[in-house]
């Protein structure tokens, strides 16, 4: 296992890895609260403002999916890859008018997770449960993804093995994130993101403009990948092929309706300190946008570089190696392995928080004081992060991406539930219940495909969609039809003034 490793990047890596595990600890004196409580373990007791919100939620969205899985796929397949970064200039409007909103109901209700704001808005703990566990099963194989780009740098540093061995270098990793989430909670994250950010922002800065210079240009850059994917043949090229032109739209329009969904988002957004703070992050996040474009664009240069893989997800870590001495190298590494610590630390807080509040305390322990609750998602955070180690070991994917177009697909059927909710109360709690379960069966049953996961497929005759708008257009049609016989009669829990001003 220990034969072929790179002394060089693996000490560089180590190092910053060693750092990020002390902010993790110390984090928990940093706005320092009673981590016995759940809205301070699990919201940082909701006094985060614009700047460390900005880190926070940059960190837990642009991760190691962004800089493993989006170059993975632009290499494989070219243009198409790019609608990671469509999607996310798409949802910060969204982000911008319909979540301040939100904030507002959650605080002044004392809501933690999207379950509650459902419960309250419907006063249906059937449909609060459904939210509950569609963002649980979402979250599992986002945070697998985060799993997935840490190994792969943890491998190019050259530790290989077989059978259990080969996870060994992860599982250390995982165990020490889940000691220090456990200990801090979301304080620990968003210090982490501060070093992460800016790692981040130093390999890619040097990427765009090093590898480009010693490849001649990104003239050449286009050329040789240009070439690369004329000689492959098939759906792939520097421009979109007219059958990918909807897969491309629908892809980009669903993953942007679901991405601010995730517990873990929400998480992020009600972190904040109010609603202004999340208005100024919805104008500063595309600054990571641009960054994720610019990311993408290694896809091409590993063409140019000549890089040969196997496995897409290979890509990046052997471009860096390829063209960056060691030490940068491991410096590299140790930036996407950390940006994969700070959105499985925020996904596993999430999910504690909503298994918490939606499931275990209106069905097990109604009595649940805070500090019991804390003590409850505290547990509920390891099992989370267990739960992904399983979704990497059996669930085959041709691409890390496709764990997050896979939850994205069931997130996304929550969305009449709670944005729908923050704007009327004419839909039902039952009807969007069952429209709910419609949206949930048919997407999951279009995924499976005939012999393994499929993200689209052909609407009628017409044109071919992603599988999560296909099946959210059947959730609102359903919930729609239904609430025109099935009236809502359950008391609006939440007052009127909640909603005004936002």
């Amino acid at each position: 296992m220990m034969d072929h490793v790179n002394w060089t990047a693996t000490i560089v890596f180590f190092v910053f890895f060693a750092l990020v595990t002390v902010l993790g600890f110390v984090a928990a004196k940093w706005k320092e609260g009673d981590l016995s409580d759940i809205n301070e373990w699990g919201l940082g007791g909701r006094r985060f403002g614009a700047w460390v919100s900005w880190f926070l939620i940059g960190g837990d969205l642009y991760t190691a999916y962004t800089v493993i899985a989006v170059p993975a796929l632009v290499y494989a397949v070219g243009a198409y890859g790019f609608f990671a970064l469509a999607y996310t200039i798409v949802i910060y409007p969204f982000l911008f008018i319909a979540f301040p909103r939100l904030w507002r109901v959650t605080h002044r209700n004392g809501y933690i997770t999207a379950g509650d704001f459902v419960l309250g808005r419907y006063g249906n703990k059937w449909l609060e449960l459904a939210v509950c566990f569609t963002g649980i099963l979402a979250t599992m194989p986002y945070i697998a993804l985060q799993l997935v780009g840490m190994e792969k740098v943890i491998q190019a540093l050259g530790f290989q093995g077989t059978g259990l061995m080969q996870h060994l270098p992860l599982t250390v990793a995982f165990v020490i994130l889940a000691l220090y989430t456990y200990s801090s909670g979301l304080r620990a994250p968003a210090m982490i993101a501060f070093v992460k950010d800016a790692m981040i922002y130093v390999f890619v800065i040097a990427a765009i403009v090093i590898i480009p210079y010693q490849l001649g240009g990104y003239g050449k850059v286009f050329e040789a990948a240009d070439a690369v994917y004329k000689a492959k043949g098939g759906p792939t090229g520097l421009l979109l092929q007219p059958g990918q032109i909807m897969p491309f739209i629908t892809l980009a329009f669903g993953s942007a309706l679901a991405l601010f969904l995730y517990p873990h988002s929400m998480t992020g957004i009600l972190s904040a300190n109010g609603p202004d703070a999340i208005k100024r992050n919805a104008i500063a996040l595309p600054a990571y946008s641009l960054v994720l474009g610019l990311i993408g664009l290694m896809g091409f240069m590993a063409h140019a570089a000549g890089i040969k893989v196997t496995n897409p997800q290979d890509v990046v870590p052997q471009l860096f190696l390829k063209m960056f001495p060691d030490w940068f190298a491991g410096f590299c590494f140790a930036a996407i392995a950390i940006g994969a610590l700070v959105p499985a630390a925020v996904m596993s807080i999430g999910a504690a928080n909503t298994f918490t509040r939606n499931f275990w305390k209106p069905f097990v322990e109604p009595d649940a004081t805070p500090q019991r609750e804390a003590v409850i998602a505290k547990i509920v955070s390891l099992v989370v992060k267990a739960g992904a180690l399983v979704v990497i070991l059996f669930i085959p994917t041709q691409f890390a991406l496709d764990f997050q177009l896979l939850g994205g697909l069931w997130m996304i059927q929550c969305f009449p539930s709670i944005i729908f909710g923050l704007y009327t109360r004419w839909f039902s709690g039952t009807a969007l219940l069952i429209g709910w379960a419609a949206g949930m069966i048919l997407g999951t049953w279009l995924a499976a495909g005939p012999t393994a996961w499929v993200p689209v497929h052909w609407v009628g005759d017409w044109f071919v969609a992603y599988n999560g708008v296909t099946a959210l257009v059947v959730n609102i049609v359903v919930a729609t039809v239904l609430s025109v016989f099935i009236k809502s009669t359950a008391p609006d829990l939440t007052a009127a003034a909640d909603y005004a001003d936002a």
